[in-house]
């Protein structure tokens, strides 16, 4: 794939962010569609997952601020492993695995943030952007709230944080996730001003 064919619609032409289609090898017996290249949909099948992916073009920001209580400190590998951890039961990664994410080309140590609540010191929402330098793509991963601080605007004040620290060095920030979660991350990044209707199927042969 060329930088051009991606370009002219990023989240159709790939099911993963440029520097990663051009890098990653994919397994032999994954099997990744998109949704128009479907001929049988295979939704039914417990080996096929069903991935979101939207694109923000970074108009109409604004920039956030920190809901009251809570203070924005610099993600550690450290802080990102124990409350992935803490947001997942059935993820984790290790500290070790994170902090070999910032030897990435994409690495950029401004977009690896913490949200902590004041009042107890705890990590309450945490996120890490990734900024493909030559494409001016950004990219957000691990992006999540603590259980029992959900639907109180944290997660979103984290999104459109990262997404105005990113303007000045990006044209366009994707995202992708399950489209299928229950806690329906989707409705997050539409709420923040990602657009699209591209799904991609993931599948084991």
């Amino acid at each position: 794939m060329t930088k051009s064919d991606y370009l002219l619609d990023p989240c159709r032409a790939s099911s993963l962010p440029y520097w990663k289609t051009v890098t990653v090898q994919i397994p032999e017996e994954m099997q990744i569609l998109h949704e128009s290249d479907l001929r049988d949909a295979p939704s039914g099948s417990e080996t096929s997952v069903r991935y979101f992916r939207l694109i923000h073009r970074l108009c109409g920001l604004e920039q956030p601020s920190v809901p009251e209580g809570y203070t924005v400190i610099p993600l550690t590998p450290e802080m990102g492993a124990a409350h992935i951890s803490q947001c997942y039961e059935e993820i984790s990664v290790s500290a070790s695995e994170l902090a070999a994410i910032r030897s990435r080309k994409v690495y950029d140590e401004t977009l690896w943030l913490a949200v902590r609540e004041l009042s107890t010191g705890m990590i309450v929402a945490s996120g890490i952007g990734e900024l493909d330098r030559e494409l001016r793509e950004g990219v957000l991963e691990w992006i999540q709230v603590s259980p029992r601080y959900r639907r109180k605007g944290l997660g979103a004040f984290l999104v459109r944080e990262l997404l105005c620290r990113m303007k000045a060095k990006a044209d366009f920030v994707t995202v992708s996730g399950k489209a299928d979660d229950p806690s329906r991350p989707e409705l997050l990044y539409r709420s923040c001003g990602f657009t699209g209707n591209d799904v991609w199927y993931i599948s084991r042969k």
